[in-house]
């Protein structure tokens, strides 16, 4: 294994799941919040890593597959968590639309790597702006915070309106992947 800081900090993200989850489901007053917290801190140690391994000339291939497990592994728990939590179909139904999303394009750009043509599926501005809403609003979920110290911050409502968005973004960035692998796997044709 090539031990780099950025997949050091990618592998304590790995090792954040477990603390998460378990810290979210103890019977304390703050439990929901502190994995909230911890969720961010995954999220943010995600553009670290990124930004590392680009700075530093760190990048590699073990990077370059377990950056994206990592980020799945702790985005689907959290899905998971909030449909348990809130039982809402609407919810549901995004974190199925997110779920499927991420799974179809993992499979997409494998296949599209296995063809040599990867470049037609590289991270686009949409898929990086659902994955920003999407973080907001697990952080907002997750916390189920809708006032702090008795002033009101709706990060509840906040969080519901980002899932909903970030699944909107997630269906139109899976149909634009698909149209620039069409297009290149026609092109190879």
């Amino acid at each position: 294994m090539v031990w780099t800081i950025p997949n050091v900090i990618t592998l304590f993200r790995v090792a954040l799941i477990p603390i998460f989850v378990t810290v979210y489901f103890l019977d304390w007053r703050w439990a929901h919040e502190a994995a909230a917290f911890i969720f961010w801190l995954a999220a943010i140690t995600d553009w670290i890593d990124g930004y590392l391994a680009r700075k530093l000339q760190q990048s590699s291939p073990l990077g370059a597959f377990l950056d994206p497990v990592a980020d799945k592994l702790i985005v689907a728990a959290a899905l998971i968590m909030i449909t348990h939590e809130y039982s809402s179909v609407t919810i549901t139904a995004a974190a199925i639309v997110l779920m499927m999303r991420e799974i179809y394009i993992s499979a997409l750009r494998e296949w599209m790597s296995s063809i040599g043509a990867s470049d037609s599926v590289k991270v686009s501005f949409i898929g990086k702006a659902k994955t920003m809403c999407q973080m907001l609003a697990l952080i907002g979920l997750l916390s189920g915070l809708d006032e702090f110290m008795g002033i009101p911050i709706y990060w509840v409502l906040l969080g519901k309106i980002l899932l909903y968005v970030s699944a909107v973004l997630s269906f139109w960035s899976m149909i634009i992947y698909t149209k620039a692998a069409y297009k290149a796997i026609n092109a190879k044709t």
